[in-house]
């Protein structure tokens, strides 16, 4: 199969095994690019794409840049903050304007849960979801998938402890879905407030004990407490939570094994991970972000290919 079984990227539960493999094998190459001393490729010249960001985002909106100029597109970049959108203007319209530039592809961040499904269902471009409020992340979950089969080799059977704010993340939610269609185990451990109670439907474990959690897989995902979105306090305080659910490298070297570690960033240094951990040969941190241009330049590429020109 050299196809994508979607003509947009909304979300992580659309795709097959098959289209992740696809990916991953395209990413291959275009990681090998992007090693070389020209980094380019004239892949999508004629292709212009529109970064639509409502919400804030750094390392996302520049990763999505970066992969859509390695494959030579034309890049238009909006913010909802200096934007229309503050006047009043509605999602529809702010993008037909955008689409009336001839825009072929959208990438799109948004607070609203759904916000990218509705928008393919609407407009004649592409549309590739950069995270809908507490939904999905489909990209992170690919270049986390892609980091931890670099790491291991593969990443069916292995067991993946996703730790910390499951209820407000959409990289958990996209993690899960992505995992499980490769062939992983996933085990979710974090405090009671912050596990969703829908959880376990979804076939993954449950551990509030972050010691047990860590004895039990190969690959530790820590994300970051999402402060942002926490309308109530769900714990007593940072420090209590950094006791409890923080991976300290004495943990990591009390363990009867090595474990690899992650984390989608930003990183809050002495929170969920300590700095000695985040910088240990155990994380992969910042190979998760090379990889998210390769993985998003793949993307980009398999679903350019199913515009009509």
């Amino acid at each position: 199969m050299n196809n994508l079984s979607v003509d947009h990227l909304t979300g992580i539960k659309d795709l097959t095994r098959e289209d992740i493999e696809l990916i991953f094998t395209t990413a291959d190459s275009f990681k090998g690019v992007i090693n070389r001393p020209i980094k380019k490729v004239p892949s999508l010249r004629d292709i212009t794409i529109a970064n639509l960001f409502f919400e804030n985002s750094t390392r996302t909106r520049l990763s999505f840049e970066l992969a859509e100029k390695r494959l030579s597109a034309d890049v238009v970049n909006f913010s909802a903050s200096s934007s229309s959108v503050k006047k009043g203007e509605t999602l529809i319209d702010t993008v037909n304007n955008i689409l009336a530039m001839k825009v072929d592809m959208v990438v799109m961040r948004h607070p609203n849960p759904g916000a990218a499904l509705f928008l393919s269902q609407r407009i004649d471009a592409k549309v590739i979801n950069a995270g809908d409020g507490t939904h999905e992340h489909p990209t992170q979950a690919l270049l986390d998938a892609y980091s931890i089969r670099e790491a291991l080799g593969t990443v069916e059977g292995k067991k993946v402890v996703i730790v910390g704010d499951i209820l407000h993340s959409r990289v958990a939610l996209s993690n899960i879905y992505c995992l499980q269609k490769l062939g992983a185990e996933v085990m979710v451990c974090g405090p009671t407030t912050l596990i969703p109670k829908y959880i376990e439907e979804l076939g993954v474990k449950v551990e509030h004990n972050l010691r047990a959690a860590l004895e039990w897989c190969d690959v530790a995902n820590m994300l970051r407490i999402q402060l942002e979105r926490q309308d109530i306090k769900y714990f007593p305080s940072l420090r209590e939570y950094s006791m409890q659910f923080g991976l300290t490298k004495e943990v990591l070297n009390s363990l009867n094994k090595q474990i690899v570690v992650m984390h989608p960033g930003p990183i809050n240094r002495g929170v969920e991970i300590t700095s000695d951990v985040a910088d240990s040969d155990q994380s992969i941190i910042l190979q998760q972000v090379e990889n998210g241009v390769a993985v998003r330049m793949a993307v980009i590429y398999l679903l350019a290919a199913k515009i009509e020109r």
